[in-house]
């Protein structure tokens, strides 16, 4: 198989960027994000691009910057909370080694106050943040190969239970 070793997708504030790190430091491989990619490729921050741009645009960015990172990255790669509500990304995932992290809206409060400068979310956050979820965790779900719940858990008993769950070896 070619491609990343394995790929992180879930909703904003789940710790995808944090367990990915962790998780490329135990498997001995390297760690990459699509939204760290179009931030660094743009030179302006994901809500800037939101906007000025719009959605649309930045959705087009973000199925550009999952395809480049699926064709050329070999390690772990973390994908932006809505990468998956693109057919051609999902299709892209469907035999890779997928994890969904999930967590619970009350997970979600306690990490990230949904206060922060998330741009779908800045009106009404819980509500927003529950309606982002109900339009998404099936797509969470159809892409993943385990769910790996983060729920009260430190990032690194996330990444073991990652680990465990893909059956994959510590370098």
């Amino acid at each position: 198989m070619t491609g990343p070793l394995l790929v992180l997708v879930g909703p904003m504030g789940v710790g995808k960027s944090t367990v990915g790190e962790l998780l490329a430091e135990r498997l001995g491989t390297t760690y990459r994000d699509t939204d760290a990619d179009i931030v660094a490729a743009q030179g302006r921050e994901i809500s800037d691009i939101f906007v000025d741009e719009g959605e649309e645009h930045f959705r087009a960015l973000e199925r550009e910057a999952v395809r480049a990172a699926v064709a050329g990255h070999d390690g772990v790669l973390a994908l932006g909370g809505g990468a998956v509500l693109d057919a051609t990304t999902r299709a892209l995932l469907r035999e890779l080694p997928v994890v969904y992290l999930s967590m619970d809206i009350e997970e979600a409060v306690r990490r990230t106050g949904l206060a922060t400068a998330r741009p779908l979310l800045a009106v009404n956050p819980r509500r927003q943040w529950r309606e982002l979820m109900d339009a998404r965790r099936h797509l969470y779900t159809e892409v993943a190969r385990v769910v790996v719940a983060t729920d009260g858990r430190t990032p690194e008993e996330v990444a073991a239970a990652v680990l465990d769950a893909l059956e994959l070896k510590k370098a």
